[in-house]
């Protein structure tokens, strides 16, 4: 009978192969061919009994093909031997595994794998994993099943052991444990600055946000709310000297076109400055970036200088919030509104009494007109504001 030997392969505890010498046949007294003697070393790579099925199935074949009419009686030979020595198999199998068996803490019985277990394993994960996303715990176990193999092979010890019932069996799981408060009171005391302010945008630079419509910025111009707002914060911090104070984060004052989220900022202002009622909206479809300029502090609507349209260009408003007049506010939004329309006369009516008739001489608009009672219509009659209006015209 041939000894079986390894075949050179990726995957040696699965593929055999045989010497291609003929076995050696002897005949007994009733010139029937004798089956060899079991007594002959076998090297398996597990406890499978794949090989040694086709050890035999091959003599069988080759026998059969010396002589068709023994065949049939060569097949009871074979199955005769084979029920003699499976259950002897079986049972050596089933002593070595209970001899290997072991119990963990929490009393489940527990046996290393074989290795045709280890590879059947391994060919089921790798079948599967195709089609599906393994679990974080199938996918753990398939890594430790090929280490195992790996160390096998190299002559590495190593013992591996699964839980009978279930290749997957999730860890006991614990119930989350909330961490300490003084991790979230040191993360909160951790200050930081801004990547627009840091020294590291300085390095790798730094493009701000364009603003939708964005005229100019004025960053040196403080208003009178602006210095009373600094006194409150540097009274507050006298008076508390022990509080935690917020630094005060320096803004510009931006000078842009109507946008539809000023809408509602701007007609409170007119509403203050000039009466009830006024309605600016219909702006937004006539090119707002040509006649309107709108000074915004953060999201606070300051001023708002306006044209009646790109074609007519007559100034119908020019007001300044409360709190921020004697700041230039005024004369730049007037500045950037004329210089947004060259080459245009514009037009503007002014109450007789009105400051403003100063401003509007300095850009070099000239009175042409004298209109008594223009703003009777739109005027309380308790008023201080004229009633007479100069029209006034800046000649381009």
């Amino acid at each position: 009978m041939p000894p079986f030997r390894r075949a050179s392969s990726k995957d040696r505890d699965e593929t055999y192969t045989e010497n291609v010498s003929q076995p050696k046949r002897q005949k007994g007294n009733s010139g029937r061919i004798i089956v060899p003697s079991p007594n002959v070393r076998v090297t398996r790579a597990s406890l499978s009994l794949n090989g040694l099925l086709d050890f035999f199935r091959v003599g069988i074949e080759s026998r059969a093909s010396d002589g068709p009419a023994n065949s049939s009686e060569e097949a009871g030979d074979f199955e005769r031997f084979m029920a003699s020595v499976i259950p002897q198999c079986l049972e050596v199998r089933s002593q070595t595994q209970d001899n290997d068996c072991r119990t963990d803490g929490v009393g489940t019985s527990l046996r290393p794998l074989s290795r045709y277990e280890v590879s059947a394993a391994i060919k089921h994960a790798c079948a599967l994993g195709a089609a599906t996303i393994p679990s974080p715990v199938q996918a753990a176990i398939l890594r430790k099943l090929q280490l195992h193999r790996e160390r096998r092979r190299t002559g590495i010890q190593g013992l591996i052991s699964v839980d009978s019932n279930s290749l997957t069996s999730l860890a006991p799981q614990f119930p989350p444990q909330s961490p300490p408060s003084t991790i979230f009171n040191s993360l909160a005391s951790i200050r930081t600055t801004h990547y627009e302010t840091s020294f590291l945008s300085r390095l790798c630079g730094h493009r701000p946000s364009k603003d939708c419509g964005l005229i100019a910025v004025d960053w040196e111009t403080r208003s009178p709310w602006m210095e009373l707002m600094a006194d409150v914060r540097a009274h507050y911090s006298y008076a508390h000297p022990a509080r935690a104070q917020s630094p005060e984060v320096p803004i510009p004052i931006r000078y842009v076109s109507l946008q539809p989220s000023h809408l509602q900022q701007v007609h409170e202002l007119l509403a203050r400055v000039f009466w009830d009622g006024i309605d600016v909206s219909d702006l937004l479809q006539y090119s707002p970036e040509r006649c309107s300029v709108i000074a915004v502090y953060g999201k606070t609507v300051v001023g708002a200088a306006l044209l009646s349209s790109p074609q007519e260009v007559y100034i119908t408003y020019l007001a300044v919030r409360a709190g921020w007049h004697n700041s230039q506010i005024a004369t730049t939004m007037l500045y950037h509104l004329i210089t947004l329309n060259p080459h245009r006369d514009i037009t503007l009516h002014v109450a007789a009494n009105n400051p403003a008739m100063l401003l509007y001489n300095r850009f070099g608009f000239k009175a042409e007109e004298f209109i008594a009672g223009f703003y009777e219509d739109y005027l309380d009659s308790q008023s201080r504001a004229s009633m007479n209006a100069f029209r006034l015209r800046l000649r381009r």
